[in-house]
Parts: structure tokens; C-alpha cells; sequence
């Protein structure tokens, strides 16, 4: 595809937990928890309308699906703030620092107060229908290859409650994660290119690494807003895998070359939707479709000029029936027929004409059934033809969900500006400029930075470094090193490979404290334990949560002294002397193996490689 001729214009939104002691505004850890609810919470939520009387239309739409919000809460680890019943607390001080870093880190400028805002969210993810926000920095920049990208801004914010359970009446929350910190990243939409937005979102994790964020799934969330010349700002939620990146916004900009070209088909054919809603209960009244006798009504609508269109494929096995039927879903039915695909499902050709004749229907028009109870069917059938109505305008400004084979799904109209409020309970925070001074003068080092550092003052491999500032190793690495007098590219090859393979083979690593970890090395160290035994005992204290030597004797992997191994070195060239005189120092490979297997790890492999030699010339 020619991508400056189509237009193409992307943002990056990264939403990063950060690592604090306490919540924004609440002194609960930021811990999340794994056990049923002390005591729930229940919510029903409505949007409002701003000061300029207008409503958001994500809320509005979220607020027709009349869901109820349950709460599981907890005596320690939540309290009255996240509940919305009491007021919050003043603002995390180390919270704003680590945003205030992060910022510097993207040559941003950091504002002179900091307010929080009330940002009005009624999907039930925050029990009092808004989250609380705040501008930090704005006007920074990253370097690509393809160009300089801006960093429109960074907010600094609390995370959602987080998302259970859901059934056909409501939702079920868990309140640990409602109040974490997080900052909100966005750049401007000067992203022109699939290849360069995975660039960006790579550059912006490892300024994110750089600093004290928290680690592993759910801590980071990556939205990603896409349009071209003759289509419209969509924004695909949750793209996880940064190398599915590119592959999602060819399909996205796929997906609105279709609807263009679906929408001139329609005007061409003068399309239109009419208003009423058919039931064609009787026509089905002999159905065999299994589908269709087990809902309590059928009703239909007539799309006039759709025929053949609902079923033109968006994305790879998704068409434009697949976005009418996500409009449907959000109702609660579980999807749509159109007459593009029919007869199927059980439903014959007899009654697709019969449903043809009883609409009306002429060649070109398509027909939409939803089998379901008779108000969601209603209720569903109406979000159809609304969705068909912005098809004959093209692609609509849609919020979707990001799916793991590249495609994505409809989640919500996008948010309008109608949703932002001051917030009473927290008075604003002045930020002076000897408190940004002090930060951008100690600022940490971006990995790339600390990747090429160890690589020059430790002589480590490119892969090993790599793995080390990845896995956010190297001040383990350092601290090691400093305490202990061992082998470098054996630490790093520990730190960055060795523990992932005892974790694979089931072993608790989450008991190897850094601690623990040094004092297994200095036992190598002092020649207490040889480098061979190290697997097993790092195993066995892990599992049995042990010293470090009581682990060493109960495994029997105290190093011989010297004398001891001469002893036993001797004993097996001796007992195997006549293969010794026929293949001279041949016989070092066999000797090797049948000293290093009674040894068992007690003897360090260079004394013993030295002793056979010594033993096997006084045979040659």
C-alpha cells in the first residue's frame, strides 16, 4: 500500500502502572489479591450531562445497556476511597515523581500545577462513574527512523477496578487494582508508517524500563488510534504483542478502504433504511432451524440497497454483518442473520423468500433477523440499522477492541470532549522548577545506554547484556559483582538464563532472594562447592527454602579436598590401566566420564582434568 497517498495518520496511547508504595489517592498497597470478596458493593451508573449540556456519547451508549456493577471489597487491602464513600486522600507525592521522570526522559515540558480531573467513565471499571486524571508534561518528542514523532502529553491517573466476571444483567469487579497509579502517554498522530509504531511503542517501553514501573501482564496497555484521508479515527484497545503492530494497522486501514468503497456502492444504489421493525414470528412458524424455535420471537429489519454488501469481507474472515452484529451484540444477542448468508443455519430457501415477500424486499435489498426475546431483539435490530445508517457515510469513529490475530472487534463510539470535570476534593499541586531541576539532573540511564555500559566495563556478549537490561537484571548483576569475586558471564549467564531454566523444570526461584543467590556464589568462591554443583543446590534451597550449605551437605556436594580427589583419580586409572597402556591420553574422554560420575559436582572439573593427565603419563 502507498501509505502517504491513502493518508495514513496514527497515535500511540500507553497506559504504564507505575511502582509506589500506595495508590494515587489512597494509602492501600498496590498489591493485587487472589480471594473471595469480605463484603460487595453494589452500583447502578448514568451518564451526565457537561456544563454545556451535552452528554458523551461512549457514556450514553454504555448507560443503555442498563448494566449492574458488583464490587468485591476487602478490610486491609481497600478502603472507603475506592468504595466512593469517602473523600480522597492528598495526591501520591512518589507517584507524581516517577511521572515527572518519565516525562523528562521524553524531553518534555512539565507543567507549573497539577490538577485532577474527574473524567467521566460509566462501563462500571470505577465505582464512582469517573476517573480521576491530571496533565503532567506536554510537547515532547522521539527520534525514528522514519522521523521525529511528538509526545502530545503525559497524565498521570488511577487505574480501573478490575473486570471478574460478566453476565447478561452486570458486571463484577475487584477493587484492588482501582487506584494504582498510571501514566497515560500520548503521542501526536505523525506516525505514518506500520513499521514506525512499533518502532515508537518499543523506544517508549524502554524509557518506561528505565524507571520504577511495575512488571508483567496488565501493567501496560497499548491503544493505538488509526486513520486515513477518506475515513475516520478509530481507536484499537489493548495491542499487546508490539510484532502484531504493524499487521493490525494494515488490516484496520484495510477494513476502512472496504467501507469506503461499500459506502459509493451504496450511494450509487441510493441506498436507504427504513425505520420499521417486522415480526416475522409467522414466517418461521415451521422452522427447523434450532436456532430460531428456541427464541421466543423473531424479528426483522429490510436494508434497501445492501444486498451483497453485508457479506463483503472488512478483514480476514470478518464483513461488514460482522460490525452490524458487534452493534447487535452490545444488547445481549448472541448475533445476526442476513440474507447475504442465508439459507444456512437449518433456515431454507423457502423461508428466506417467504421473509423476502413478507418485507417487501426487492433485488437489491438485504434483510437482517435477530431470533431472540422480543425487546432486546427490538432493542438490537435498532442498533443495526444505526450502524447501517453510518455505513452509507463510511467508516464511523469507533472505539475496538484489539484481537490476537490481528483484527479487531467494535467495543464503542469514540469519547467526546463532554466528559472532563475539576475535581473539588483535591486542590491543585504547584510543581517549581527546582523540583524539575533536581529530577532531570538524575535522571537514570535508558537501557540502551546501560546495555552498551556493561557491555564495555564487563566484556559481556551482546545477547547477554541483552537479556540482562531486558529482564531488568543488571543491579543484581552489579551488586554481585561488588560482594563477590566470581566468574562475570557466569553471573550474567545465571541472572539472564539459569534461573528461567529451573523455573521451566518447576522449581519455586521465587524463594532466591539476591541475597540467598550470594551466598550460593560464595561458596564457590571460597572452593567450598564447584561451579558444576550450582544447579542443584540453587534448586534445592529454592524448593526447601534451606541454607545455602545445609543444601550443599544434604545434596553431598561439598567439594573434596584435594588430597581426596588425587586418591580417587588414582583408584579409577589404576582399575582401568590396561585400556590406559592401549589408547594413552585416548583415554581421557572414557576416565573424564567415570571420575566426573562419582565425584558427582565435588570436585572442580579443571583439578580433575589436570590429575588424569598427570595419572595417565605415568602409563605412557
Amino acid at each position: 500500500m502507498d501509505w502517504e497517498k491513502l493518508g495514513l495518520k496514527m497515535g500511540l496511547e500507553i497506559h504504564q502502572q507505575l511502582d509506589t508504595k500506595s495508590k494515587l489517592f489512597c494509602p492501600c498497597s498496590c498489591n493485587l489479591i487472589d480471594k473471595n470478596a469480605e463484603y460487595e458493593i453494589l452500583r447502578n451508573l448514568r451518564p451526565t450531562q457537561s456544563e454545556l449540556g451535552k452528554i458523551d456519547r461512549a457514556a450514553f451508549e454504555e448507560a443503555r445497556r442498563k448494566l449492574k456493577f458488583k464490587y468485591h471489597a476487602y478490610s486491609h487491602e481497600t478502603c472507603l476511597v475506592e468504595a466512593d464513600e469517602e473523600p480522597p486522600y492528598p495526591l501520591n507525592e512518589e507517584a507524581l515523581e516517577l511521572s515527572s521522570i518519565i516525562a523528562s526522559l521524553l524531553n518534555m515540558r512539565i507543567v507549573d500545577e497539577f490538577h485532577t480531573m474527574r473524567k467521566q467513565v460509566i462501563d462500571g471499571s470505577n465505582t464512582g462513574g469517573f476517573q480521576r486524571t491530571g496533565l503532567v508534561a506536554t510537547d515532547g518528542f522521539l527520534e525514528t527512523p522514519y522521523g521525529e514523532v511528538k509526545i502530545e502529553n503525559l497524565c498521570l491517573e488511577e487505574d480501573a477496578a478490575r473486570r471478574i466476571e460478566t453476565s447478561e444483567d452486570g458486571v463484577t469487579f475487584r477493587l484492588d487494582r482501582l487506584g494504582i497509579p498510571l501514566v497515560e502517554i500520548t503521542t501526536d498522530p505523525s506516525i505514518h508508517h506500520p513499521d514506525q509504531v512499533k518502532e515508537v511503542a518499543y523506544q517508549l517501553g524502554q524509557v518506561l524500563r528505565s524507571t520504577r514501573v511495575k512488571r508483567g501482564l496488565g501493567t501496560i496497555r497499548q491503544d493505538l488510534n488509526i486513520s486515513i484521508r477518506d475515513g475516520a479515527r478509530v481507536e484499537i484497545k489493548g495491542v499487546q504483542d508490539l510484532d502484531l503492530m504493524p499487521e493490525m494497522v494494515k488490516r484496520e486501514v484495510q477494513r476502512q478502504i472496504k467501507l469506503v468503497q461499500i459506502r459509493d456502492e451504496l450511494q450509487k444504489r441510493k441506498a436507504n433504511i427504513p425505520e420499521k421493525i417486522y415480526d416475522v414470528n409467522d414466517v418461521f412458524q415451521n422452522s427447523k432451524s434450532k436456532i430460531i424455535t428456541s427464541a421466543s420471537s423473531v424479528m426483522a429489519i429490510k436494508l434497501e440497497g445492501f444486498d451483497g454488501l453485508v457479506g463483503v469481507e472488512l478483514q480476514p474472515g470478518r464483513r461488514l454483518g460482522t460490525e452490524f452484529s458487534g452493534y447487535a451484540k452490545k444488547l445481549g444477542v448472541s448475533g445476526i442473520f442476513h440474507t447475504d448468508e442465508l439459507p444456512a443455519y437449518g433456515i431454507t430457501e423457502e423461508e428466506v423468500e417467504k421473509l423476502r415477500g413478507f418485507l417487501g424486499a426487492v433485488e437489491n435489498d438485504a434483510v437482517i433477523i435477530v431470533a431472540h426475546e422480543h425487546d432486546i431483539a427490538l432493542a438490537a435490530l435498532e442498533e443495526v440499522q444505526r450502524r447501517a445508517k453510518m455505513a452509507l457515510e463510511g467508516v464511523p469513529e469507533e472505539t475496538r477492541k484489539a484481537l490476537s490475530d490481528g483484527n479487531s472487534e467494535y467495543m464503542r463510539p469514540l469519547p467526546t470532549s463532554s466528559r472532563m470535570y475539576l475535581e473539588t476534593d483535591i486542590p491543585l499541586m504547584a510543581i517549581n522548577r527546582d523540583y524539575v531541576k533536581k529530577i532531570q539532573n538524575n535522571l537514570p540511564e535508558l537501557p540502551q545506554e546501560k546495555k552498551e555500559r556493561i557491555i564495555k566495563e564487563y566484556g559481556l556478549s551482546e545477547d547477554l547484556s541483552g537479556q540482562l537490561v531486558r529482564q531488568n537484571k543488571v543491579e543484581d548483576f552489579e551488586e554481585i559483582l561488588n560482594e563477590v569475586n566470581v566468574d562475570k558471564t557466569m553471573v550474567a549467564s545465571l541472572l539472564a538464563y539459569s534461573l528461567k531454566e529451573l523455573k521451566r523444570d518447576g522449581h519455586a526461584i521465587e524463594n532466591l532472594n539476591l541475597q540467598t543467590i550470594k551466598e550460593i556464589l560464595e561458596l564457590l568462591k571460597n572452593g567450598k562447592i564447584s561451579k558444576d554443583a550450582l544447579f542443584d543446590i540453587f534448586g534445592y534451597v529454592a524448593d526447601n527454602k534451606v541454607s545455602p550449605s545445609e543444601a550443599a551437605q544434604f545434596l553431598n556436594l561439598m567439594m573434596l579436598s584435594e588430597d581426596d580427589v588425587t586418591v580417587i583419580i588414582e583408584q579409577i586409572v589404576s582399575n582401568n590401566e590396561s585400556m590406559v597402556k592401549e589408547r594413552g591420553m585416548g583415554s581421557m574422554g572414557p576416565l573424564m566420564g567415570m571420575a566426573m560420575k562419582q565425584l558427582k559436582g565435588k570436585a572442580d572439573g579443571k583439578l580433575v582434568n589436570t590429575l588424569l593427565r598427570e595419572n595417565i603419563l605415568k602409563f605412557v
